[in-house]
């Protein structure tokens, strides 16, 4: 009889242990939960958990009161949390499935918790109480917190002016390097397919050496021929990463670069190479579900590359889906956009596409060309902005936008490309209807380059953006130190360029193609980039 009441005591007490053993294997056996208030990580002693079907992130109580700003007060007789900040007054009880917040009871998914001799309140419920945007990136397991009022400007919404984020420049300025891994230019290198740990090495060293340099924000091509450096549901892995198409590493590439970056306080912008199909003609190579397999007839033969089609409307929609796949699963600062729209040479046969797809009744083809792009172009910023305001959409065309022998409000330029006439961009609409958050020109030529002037151009694209709510970032060319190209034979003239913006208040920031011509130290260029940011204006 004895053994029998002790067998039932010894259940009943197993009983009541299983939803504290089981929040206790969620804490241990989830993914490692990263928080981040306005880009600066909080730490915790206790690892945020998700309660599974609820989807509710608990957090311990320290993250409340020492990164939230929050006086916090723990009733152990009561088992009850109060919490104070600006005002506002809420409590949430052990046991209660609702909390009182101004006096007012209000419902919650789930009550609070005591596990581990730590108290664990529910993170969404308690940051939109103190007034917290709460955002959840699925993929790379990252909550990021951004503060809402008190000052005229979201500080999410331009992280580098943020004062909390220590990626920020003495200057407010952006300093940034293109990382390119089309043909595995910069990262990963193709030694290291199939080593995940020597990619991650390698990135990490990467990042080590361009913060050094005093870079504070990096450009991460995540598209380089319609496929991913990420896990995705519409496109291939790319072949930069094992070698071949489709082959899929053993990590997330994107989480983990998002990652190492945010740890050094820098931003993450993913660079999306948007209508390059494939950097050759051949299809032999490709995974099968690549857009030139699935859709053959979105794809257009141009010189030696193959492009899809921005003349169809799904086709244009398609790259939208894939840019938002990463936008809404992943923690990044920016979506950024090259200058592949049509390409520049060679034939690109789309008679047929502009007898099918003209319903606006465009009378030329060169305009329908650039009503195309403008779509994809409206679309695109609009997607990302209702799906997250904070995340700043780019595009960096190509330097010169017209001539003014061509046009009188072009700039005094002589060149054979333009990005109007030839790529059919039509930037001037972009920055004057504000479809973008900045336009970053690739200004790849010297002060004394009279076919292309750095100087004038600066002054031709500051001159746009004026008076519109678009930053003007300007991309720089140390590829070029060392080439016979009229100014490229010292490092200075990175420099004069740089102190030339200086003067040009619209200039909110700098990009250096690429990082791997700044790891080289061209010329020397390395200790006078370091020199001349250590000592810009405060």
């Amino acid at each position: 009889m004895y053994r029998g009441k002790r067998f039932w005591f010894v259940a009943l007490c197993f009983c009541l242990l299983i939803p504290l053993l089981n929040n206790s294997a969620h804490a241990a056996t989830q993914p490692k939960i990263g928080i981040y208030l306005d880009g600066k990580k909080i730490e915790t002693d206790v690892p945020p958990y998700i309660i599974p079907k609820l989807n509710v992130t608990m957090v311990p109580l320290s993250v409340i009161s020492k990164n939230l700003g929050a006086n916090v007060n723990w009733s152990q007789s009561d088992k009850t949390v109060t919490i104070r900040h600006e005002g506002r007054l809420l409590s949430m009880t052990i046991g209660q499935n609702y909390a009182l917040v101004g006096g007012q009871r209000v419902d919650l998914e789930t009550s609070v918790q005591a596990i581990g001799g730590r108290t664990m309140v529910p993170l969404r419920f308690v940051s939109n109480q103190l007034n917290l945007l709460v955002t959840w990136y699925q993929s790379s397991q990252t909550i990021m917190l951004q503060s809402q009022g008190g000052s005229e400007e979201n500080p999410q919404e331009n992280p580098r002016e943020n004062p909390q984020n220590p990626g920020s420049s003495t200057d407010g300025s952006l300093r940034g390097a293109w990382v390119s891994t089309v043909y595995n230019l910069d990262w990963p290198s193709d030694k290291s397919y199939g080593k995940s740990e020597q990619q991650k090495q390698d990135y990490i060293q990467m990042l080590d050496d361009l913060q050094g340099m005093g870079m504070n924000a990096v450009f991460v091509q995540v598209r380089p021929s319609a496929d991913s450096f990420y896990p995705s549901a519409l496109v291939p892995w790319s072949k930069y990463l094992q070698g071949k198409q489709g082959a899929e590493p053993d990590y997330d590439p994107l989480a983990f670069m998002i990652e190492e970056t945010h740890k050094r306080g820098m931003e993450f912008h993913a660079w999306f190479n948007p209508f390059r199909a494939t950097v050759d003609a051949k299809t032999d190579g490709l995974a099968p579900n690549h857009v030139a397999i699935t859709h053959p007839d979105w794809i257009v033969k141009s010189g030696s590359k193959t492009y899809i089609n921005p003349g169809i409307p799904e086709a244009r929609q398609h790259i939208i889906d894939t840019i938002m796949e990463v936008v809404n699963g992943y923690a990044i600062d920016g979506v950024h956009l090259d200058d592949y729209f049509y390409p520049s040479d060679g034939v690109f046969a789309d008679d047929a596409t502009y007898m099918a797809n003209n319903s606006n009744g465009i009378g030329n083809k060169a305009d329908w060309r650039r009503d195309n792009i403008n779509q994809f172009v409206k679309s695109l910023g609009e997607s990302i902005h209702r799906a997250k305001p904070f995340v700043r959409f780019g595009i960096s065309p190509f330097g010169v936008w017209r001539n003014q022998s061509v046009d009188p409000t072009g700039s005094d330029t002589k060149a054979g490309v333009t990005t109007y006439d030839n790529m059919y961009a039509d930037v001037r609409t972009w920055i004057k209807q504000e479809w973008i958050d900045y336009v970053a020109p690739q200004i790849y030529w010297s002060l004394s380059f009279k076919v292309a002037q750095y100087d004038k151009l600066v002054d031709w694209w500051a001159n746009e953006v004026r008076g519109t709510n678009v930053e003007l970032l300007v991309g720089h060319a140390p590829y070029k130190l060392g080439t016979k190209e009229a100014g490229w034979n010292a490092a200075q003239e990175i420099i004069d360029q740089l102190n030339y913006n200086r003067n040009v208040p619209e200039v909110k920031g700098d990009i250096f193609f690429s990082a791997k011509d700044l790891r080289k130290n061209p010329l020397g260029l390395v200790p006078l980039l370091q020199s001349y940011y250590q000592t810009a204006r405060p």
